[in-house]
This record gives C-alpha cells, structure tokens and sequence, in this order.
C-alpha cells in the first residue's frame, strides 16, 4: 500500500510485524486496487515514487538540519541573555519574547522532521533527537504528537479521521458540504456566521496555552508515556529556574503565557493554511495521491517562507512523501507538477499572504452557508 511505504523508512523491519496479520493472496482474477481509486494515477505515482529514490530525494542533508538545530539554540539561549544583561523592563522583556517564540517556532519545524524520520537515516537517532526537541526545548510529548499527526496524514482533511479538523462542529463549522448539513439539521454550537470574526481570538493565541497544554499531558499520563513526562518536567525545571532568577513570579507567568500565545499563533497560520480552505468531507476511500491532493495545497517559494513555515510551504511533496527531508521539497515540486497535469489534478499554489487571507475566507464562506441552510424552512 502506498501509505506503508510513504510512512515506514525501514520496510524490512517493519514488514516483520505484519507476517503473522497475513491471511493470504488475493487470486489472480481478483482486482488489486478498489473502484473508488485511480488505477492509472496509482501507477505513474508508484513510478514516480521510484524515481525519487533512485534521484537520492529522500537522503538526508545532515549538516542542514544540524546548523537549523544550532540556531535555535542559539536563540534560545539569546532569549536568557538579553534579560540577563539588559534587564527586565518592557524593550528586552519584549525583545527576549520575540526571540524565543522564533526558537520555540523552529523548534516545532524540526521535530516535526525528527517525527518523520527524515532527519536520520536510522530511526532510533530520529526518536532520541525528538525526545530531545519536542520535549526538553518545547515541554510537549513526542509520542503525543506522532499519534495525532500519523492520523492526520493518513487521512487529511476527513472528519472523525483526521484529529486536526476536531474542532468542527464545537467551534467552527468546516467544509462546504459539512456547513450545509449542519444547517439543515438546525445544529448551532456557536454562532458560525461570525466564526471568521473570533477565529483571530480563539484558535491561533489560544490553540497551545490552552488545548496543547494540557492534551500532551493528559496522552502522555493516561498512555503512560513515562520516558516523555520526564523529558517534559526537564523543559520546566529549566525554564523556571533560569528565567524565575530574573523574573517576579507574575512578570514570569506572563512571559510565559505570551510567548506560548505568540507560538500558537504564529503555528496555527502556518498549519492550516494548506487545509483548512481546501475540502473537507467524510472518507471517500481515494487512492493516497488524490486524498491527499484534495486536502492539501502549496504557498510560493521564497528563502523567508521557506524559513518562516518550515518548508510547509510545499505541503503537497510533503504528505506525498512525508519521510523526505524537507530540503529536498522544491526538487520534486516539478516531477508532482507535472504528475498532476497528465491526470487533470489541480495543483494549488498562492502567495503566503493570499493563503492566510483564504483561512478567513473559508471560514465566511462555511458560515454563510450554514445560516443559509439554518434558516432555509
């Protein structure tokens, strides 16, 4: 299956763990591949696939992410400093902040790579560096986000599939067909013709601080997540004890509820971007290129958004081949390209501006025809 092989970079080990779930062969006569999946568009992707790894696309570039590693590091520990040796009035306090939101940004850019296995060519090295980033630098569980974002790869954008679109109904209604349906069943849990208003108050400052915060505990503990708990009190410790020397406790408190308000921010625009205004509907049971095409959707190319977005600015490359290391993005952006135009598939790019602004379009969009079939007698 291509999602097997697009998630596993070790296929021999892996594929010991699925002989004893073996049950047979399909017999000659029987199809391969279900009605509802593009034959021809599975097999050019599977040949492109190939290509890929003959081309090296999927090798990583270690010095990249070591010096990527290096410089939030360094602004983690400039972050301290400027407190350390300016003081703690209101310039360097907010100097520090914005410093250590960008460390703390790049951070998550790079353990979502670790997550991926594509910063190691071994798999135990990707595991022990995420620990080290999403645990000790951010205080968030590893294995709490790998459960959640496996999920949302494998089905994108597919409601009770894809726990990145949870959020809908409680707080915002998503997808056109889903607002639809929303309002015909005359369900209101919020008042969704307004969602594009207090979506600038709600999800970005308040997605982490709130939600994240306490959800990576409340996995890590009911799991049993032992190993990333530890990690995780290693992140505090450190911060309270080397900002609480120069900080009172409310100004520490408030340093660390901004900085954390200004992550979740800058994380949730970047994120959902590439999703939220692309389609948004139950699992039809698509081949893997066309359910993550249909979800997923690219912003320009540029060395800041590159920079600013953790290369998620190729999203398509990156749910096709999630295990690539994200330097690798803009050489198979052709080869993708070039796929979807022989199959009629839409490939989605816009400036980083536009794709912010089609966030809050989406969501007025959704909102309107929801008060539509709401009202509709």
């Amino acid at each position: 299956q291509d999602a097997f092989v697009a998630f596993h970079v070790d296929k021999v080990l892996v594929s010991k763990y699925l002989k004893s779930l073996q049950i047979g062969e399909l017999a000659p006569d029987q199809p391969s591949i279900e009605p509802t999946k593009n034959k021809m568009l599975v097999k050019d992707f599977r040949e492109l696939r190939a290509t890929v790894e003959k081309m090296g696309l999927l090798k990583p570039n270690q010095l990249f992410f070591f010096l990527h590693l290096a410089h939030i590091l360094l602004l983690d520990t400039a972050a301290w400093l400027i407190l350390f040796y300016f003081g703690t009035s209101l310039m360097p306090f907010i100097v520090s902040l914005v410093v250590l939101t960008i460390s703390q940004v790049q951070a998550s850019w790079l353990q979502h790579d670790l997550g991926h296995l594509s910063v190691f060519r071994k798999t135990k090295w990707n595991h022990l560096l995420h620990k080290f980033v999403m645990c000790h630098l951010i205080g968030a569980s590893a294995k709490w986000w790998t459960l959640l974002h496996s999920q949302h790869h494998a089905k994108p954008n597919c409601f009770q599939k894809d726990p990145d679109i949870d959020m809908h109904p409680f707080l915002f209604t998503l997808g056109k067909k889903f607002s639809v349906e929303l309002g015909i069943k005359k369900k209101k849990y919020m008042p969704y013709n307004h969602q594009h208003k207090y979506f600038f108050i709600t999800l970005p400052p308040l997605l982490f601080p709130t939600y994240f915060h306490c959800h990576t505990f409340y996995i890590a503990y009911t799991k049993r997540y032992w190993v990333d708990l530890a990690w995780m009190l290693t992140f505090y410790i450190r911060f309270f004890f080397t900002y609480g020397s120069l900080l009172e406790i409310k100004s520490l408190l408030a340093y660390y509820f901004i900085f954390r308000m200004l992550e979740s921010s800058w994380f949730v625009w970047v994120s959902q971007m590439n999703h939220i205004p692309m389609d948004i509907y139950y699992d039809k049971n698509l081949d893997w290129v066309s359910t993550q095409l249909q979800a997923t959707c690219n912003v320009e190319q540029s060395l800041f958004n590159d920079w600013f977005t953790g290369h998620l600015n190729f999203q398509i490359e990156h749910h096709l081949f999630p295990t690539m290391p994200r330097h690798n993005y803009w050489k198979v952006a052709p080869l993708v390209k070039s796929l979807c135009a022989k199959h009629g598939i839409e490939y989605q790019c816009k400036p980083l501006l536009t794709a912010f602004a089609d966030i809050v379009h989406s969501l007025k969009n959704s909102g309107e025809l929801w008060l539509d079939a709401y009202l509709h007698k």
